[in-house]
């Protein structure tokens, strides 16, 4: 485990769906019950651990937390769990005027999921208050597409199922160029499978 993470969405859903003890069905991806227990051992291993949870002091990345998941989904409880314990750093980030987290010009439209813009802000102010941090992800793949560009800011990512995202990434992006306009989804989802 990495000393600090912005936990992606989406691996808190996967997370939770693939908690051996979750009672209810979840909509995850992946739908592969073998990749989700993956997912939910990291989450396992990252409440356990030292690590520390990073979130913004406007509260959206909680509050995109609290709307895509039950209070007692594993994931939830996780959060509540790092919040709890002190575990937690609240970094300041700046928002525009429709609600989406400000980032480097460059960056505003290799990330053009605007929901994601946060993580990445919160991500990189982690790094600029705190030192090292990173972005953990696993079923939204347009990560992958991003690596380089943020790698270039130094900020640094941790696919979960890696082998798994990869490969989506690989055949999402062998099905021609996609359309690079900034966009929402719904997080646990990859952006391929968002209803029509």
């Amino acid at each position: 485990m990495r000393p600090r993470y912005v936990v992606d969405t989406n691996v808190l859903i996967a997370g939770s769906a693939g908690d051996p003890q979750q009672h209810r069905p979840i909509a995850a991806t992946p739908e592969d019950p073998a990749l989700r227990l993956a997912v939910w051992q990291w989450l396992k291993a990252f409440k356990e651990s030292e690590s520390r949870l990073v979130l913004d002091g406007a509260g959206r990345i909680f509050e995109e937390y609290r709307h895509q998941l039950g209070f007692g989904d594993y994931g939830h409880q996780v959060v509540l769990h790092k919040w709890s314990t002190c575990a937690s750093d609240v970094v300041e980030i700046a928002y525009d005027a429709d609600g989406n987290a400000v980032l480097p010009a460059d960056l505003q439209p290799v990330v053009h999921d605007l929901a994601d813009r946060k993580m990445v802000a919160a991500c990189a102010e982690a790094i600029r208050v705190h030192g090292a941090c990173w972005i953990a992800f696993a079923g939204d793949t347009d990560w992958h597409g991003w690596e380089q560009a943020l790698s270039a800011h130094g900020i640094p990512l941790e696919p979960v199922i890696e082998a798994w995202s990869r490969q989506k990434y690989a055949e999402k992006e062998d099905h021609g160029p996609r359309d690079q306009r900034p966009q929402h989804h719904r997080h646990g989802e990859a952006p391929d499978q968002r209803p029509t």
